[in-house]
């Protein structure tokens, strides 16, 4: 490793020049690190180091640098045990050091493995390069294991109904790795156990740099013409008997004859496997049809759901186009070919080769001919999922509490009894036939499904739900509100909803909706993004024993643990008051603009979806605060951890504070450029203020602090109201808080951290929100971090500790965690 490598954090730069040994590579002859030399530097660090430390990171994309192994690291590695034999115990920590182990003791790298790593999830990066693509295109992904349970940060595809929207490129069964998948961002590692989160992965794979799609050269080879009865006959031969692999004539006979014409017939027929494949991957490349990398092309059954004489063309040429895919899919998995090739293939074939794939296998799976004839009338199908998609859609309804369930639930039996749950729309026919291409569309086929089986008339108003505007949501018969997954509202929600198939539900209804109203949410994509550096660096920056040296001081370490305090911990001051959404001005026309031009820029009432900027009011303590969901931030679910709580290394820097507290802090770790004393995290007393702190926002610092944080429009009546009763808010808050103040002090000194530090200039430092008891208080945190556009990671303490989020953190170059607890109220009703 270069010297400049070393000199990338100040952490690792400067202490590890002290504490890493290198050299000869002999432990009796290297110079140990030590604690004090840390703690000397430690103290030291602000006064005479700053500047430097500045310039150490800014010269470097990795935050803490990983010493090389040397040969003693590498040789005493792999023990578990003492010189002496003795083994340390291992099982959940109560205490740091353990007890009969010195706080000067120096560990090895296999007892710091056993006593600090056992079932600590160690995280992975991965850059992988994009098929015919330039350097400048990668795709990233983050994997993780070494957390000793089977348990991952994923929901279960089953419990979330997310099983359509992924399919894996080579294979059966769910993906085992995200980047086996043909939709990217992965949707198998994509949403988090808890409502409203995101997985790891999908937070790395978001920085992905995937190329545009590019128009296929047409290779000028023109299939053959064949009528619908011709195509549907070979379709049910396919279905009945299979591909004729293991007769070359035959199978050479029903392509060429039929379907293509063999330029080598009478030289060099291609009755080889590898030729019959490439000469279908030729035809396909045609501009002709239909592309399904297109998203508003993505729910197929649109071109084949009116059987009306009048698109008999469309219809027709949409099965020819899924014969020649389904032709071209049993041939690539065919048993003579080697499983080697066939992976190869896969992944170098185009994109819009790819998706007539993954329509060929969602056909082949799912979908089987009945009957058949010259006309589109005559067409007979039958869908084998439509018995568990109707289990599924009465489950979906119950879990969302459907405001008008049981006429709706009376309206789907009725059909199913019919046998007409098809014929609705081509959402409906999608969803009970499983003809669903993998990627986003299926939230909306489901939420489609269930609103054309409500007979009530008011679903009309709400039939523009469409997958190319995901960020939406609407409110039915003013009971409750609905919400896309990918939606901010829906993220912050979340903790007092169930989250399933990607929608986020039953939320609080608003008066600044119709009764029954679709609002597309406006937001702002926040500036902390990670990178493909960062990705790189995953493992190195979330080691849970720190840089790598050749023996490990006790003192290094601390058992963190959340103030478990009653009083504290359980603190419910808060509670969500208002849902507000205020519609975004029409966008400024032109004079010169045509009538054309200018009807869209303002739409007339009813026209169709409006767009809103939303905002959240809570009341804590008695009082008003307005916080507005501007940015489209993540939540990131927390790995789970075996064996905790686990100790953290001392580089691993943090503060904690209280959900009620978030409203003192503004533009934390100085993400829009504030002053380091304008994110302070103290208390909210008057001596902290008065000391150089935050201040109280007031009706004037609100709005500025939101001006600057980006935020997008002016609020409500209703949020302006509790604006001007902030200004009374510091008597009443500081009265509140002064216990659970004097707690934070007792919790400083148990860590050894000193809160009036907090203004320092290190970026990486990371705000641990506690945001147990009420869910409103997660809420509150996640509408913090919208506010400022600071992504969290959310971790449930009863499945992963308190270090082992912080880490992850780090991992994910986030700057907050949220930590809750539902043990504390139980299990969540999912």
């Amino acid at each position: 490793m270069s010297d400049d490598s070393r000199k990338k954090g100040f952490w690792g730069g400067l202490f590890r020049t002290k504490s890493s040994a290198t050299g000869s590579g002999k432990l009796e002859k290297a110079y140990p690190r030590r604690a004090s030399e840390g703690d000397v530097l430690a103290r030291h660090r602000k006064s005479e180091n700053l500047s430097s430390a500045k310039a150490s990171a800014s010269s470097s994309d990795r935050r803490r640098p990983r010493r090389p192994d040397t040969g003693a690291a590498k040789g005493k590695g792999k023990g578990r045990e003492e010189p002496n034999g003795s083994a340390y115990h291992v099982g959940p920590l109560t205490e740091w050091p353990p007890a009969g182990m010195s706080s000067a003791k120096e560990l090895t790298l296999g007892a710091a493995m056993q006593l600090i790593a056992t079932g600590v999830p160690r995280f992975k990066g991965h850059k992988r390069s994009i098929p015919h693509a330039s350097d400048h295109y990668f795709a990233l992904f983050a994997t993780a294991a070494g957390n000793g349970g089977d348990e991952t940060d994923a929901a279960n595809p089953h419990d979330a109904m997310t099983q359509l929207m992924t399919l894996r490129l080579l294979g059966s069964g769910p993906a085992l790795d995200p980047w086996e998948t043909l939709e990217q961002p992965s949707f198998s590692f994509c949403y988090g156990r808890r409502p409203g989160t995101v997985t790891l992965n999908h937070w790395a794979s978001i920085a992905s740099q995937l190329p545009p799609a590019i128009a296929l050269r047409d290779p000028g080879i023109v299939p053959r013409d064949i009528g619908l009865d011709l195509i549907f006959e070979r379709l049910q031969d396919l279905e009945r008997r299979g591909l004729e692999d293991d007769d070359d004539d035959l199978m050479y006979r029903n392509l060429y004859r039929k379907l293509l014409r063999d330029p080598d017939k009478y030289r060099s027929p291609h009755k080889t496997l590898d030729k019959q494949i490439t000469d279908l991957i030729m035809v396909l490349s045609r501009a002709d049809w239909i592309d399904f990398t297109n998203p508003k092309n993505q729910i197929p059954t649109t071109f084949i759901f009116d059987t009306d004489m009048s698109r008999s063309q469309t219809y027709r040429s949409f099965f020819h186009q899924l014969l020649l895919s389904v032709e071209l899919d049993a041939r690539i998995n065919s048993r003579l070919h080697l499983t080697e090739a066939k992976e190869k293939l896969l992944h170098q074939i185009p994109p819009t080769i790819q998706w007539n794939l993954a329509l060929a296998r969602r056909w082949r799976d799912n979908v089987r001919v009945d009957d058949y004839g010259p006309t589109p009338a005559e067409v007979r199908l039958r869908f084998k999922l439509k018995k568990r998609q109707v289990k599924v859609l009465k489950r979906f309804a119950q879990i969302m509490k459907w405001p008008n369930l049981g006429e709706t639930l009376e309206s789907l039996r009725d059909r199913d009894a019919r046998s007409t749950l098809d014929v609705v729309s081509s959402h409906t026919m999608a969803f009970f036939s499983g003809l669903v291409l993998p990627g986003p569309t299926f939230p909306f086929l489901i939420m489609n499904t269930l609103i054309d089986m409500d007979p009530d008339p008011a679903t009309d108003e709400l039939a523009m739900l469409m997958h190319t505007f995901p960020s939406c949501g609407f409110q039915y018969r003013s009971s409750y509100t609905y919400w896309t997954a990918t939606s901010v509202v829906g993220k912050v929600l979340a903790p007092t909803c169930h989250a399933i198939a990607g929608w986020v539900g039953p939320a609080r209804p608003t008066a600044d909706l119709g009764r029954s109203q679709i609002a597309r949410i406006r937001s702002r994509r926040p500036l902390q993004r990670v990178t493909d550096a960062d990705v790189n660096t995953v493992t190195e920056r979330s080691d849970p024993l720190g840089p790598m040296a050749q023996v490990f001081p006790v003192n290094e370490y601390t058992l963190v643990s959340p103030d478990r305090d009653d009083d504290g911990y359980l603190a419910n001051l808060v509670r969500i008051e208002v849902l507000s959404l205020r519609p975004v001005p029409a966008a400024p026309v032109a004079a010169t603009a045509s009538p054309v031009a200018a009807a869209a820029a303002t739409p007339a009432s009813g026209a169709g979806p409006r767009l809103f900027d939303a905002s959240l009011q809570f009341a804590i303590d008695g009082v008003s605060w307005p916080l507005r969901l501007t940015f489209d931030v993540n939540f990131v679910n927390a790995w789970p951890c075996t064996d905790g709580p686990h100790p953290l290394f001392f580089d691993y820097v943090y503060t904690c504070v209280k959900a009620d507290e978030l409203v003192s802090i503004r533009d934390w770790n100085g993400q829009y450029g504030g002053h380091p004393h304008d994110r302070s995290a103290r208390s909210l007393s008057p001596a902290a203020a008065a000391a150089g702190g935050a201040s109280l926002p007031t009706a004037k610092t609100a709005s500025a602090d939101a001006a600057a944080g980006g935020a997008a429009a002016k609020l409500g009546s209703s949020t302006a109201t509790s604006k001007s009763s902030s200004l009374t808010a510091a008597s009443s808050i500081n009265t509140a808080h002064s216990h659970s103040h004097s707690k934070n002090q007792q919790q400083q000194q148990k860590d050894g951290r000193d809160r009036d530090s907090l203004a320092s200039e290190d970026e990486e430092k990371v705000l641990v929100v506690e945001a147990f008891g009420v869910a409103d208080n997660e809420v509150l945190a996640r509408a913090w971090c919208s506010h400022w556009g600071l992504s969290a990671v959310v971790a449930d303490i009863g499945k992963t500790c308190m270090a082992c989020a912080i880490r992850e953190a780090f991992a994910a170059t986030l700057t907050v965690v949220i930590l809750v607890d539902d043990d504390q109220n139980g299990e969540r009703d999912n």
